[in-house]
């Protein structure tokens, strides 16, 4: 059984910072890439940034420069610093993992966060 939990959403105002992390447990062998999506009300889920096992990352425009994916592959956490904060971040924040495991290989997704960012 693969888990990832994530934490760090929470309610901050337009300007201000956050920072989530997402840890994977469970019988893993190895995690290939790592990524944050968001998914705001009445939109269609989407990609805010991820990252490979070896480090090379990829943000959407929407928030280059202002957000930072890292991951600490001894803890198999991903972690997204969010600064300068938009009412237009608010979401749902969901943690993605391309894995291998006892059981095999695949995408596995966290419950979510929810991030509010008010004006």
């Amino acid at each position: 059984q693969v888990q990832l939990v994530e934490s760090g959403g929470g309610l901050v105002q337009a300007g201000g910072s956050l920072r989530l992390s997402c840890a994977a447990s469970g019988s893993i062998f190895r995690i290939n890439a790592m990524a944050w999506y968001r998914q705001a009300p009445g939109k269609q889920r989407e990609l805010a940034a991820a990252i490979t096992s070896g480090g090379s990352t990829n943000y959407a425009d929407s928030v280059k420069g202002r957000f930072t994916i890292s991951r600490d592959n001894a803890k198999n956490t991903v972690y997204l610093q969010m600064n300068s904060l938009k009412p237009e971040d608010t979401a749902v924040y969901y943690c993605n993992a391309d894995l291998v495991w006892r059981g095999g290989r695949g995408g596995y997704w966290g419950q979510g966060t929810q991030v509010t960012v008010s004006s």
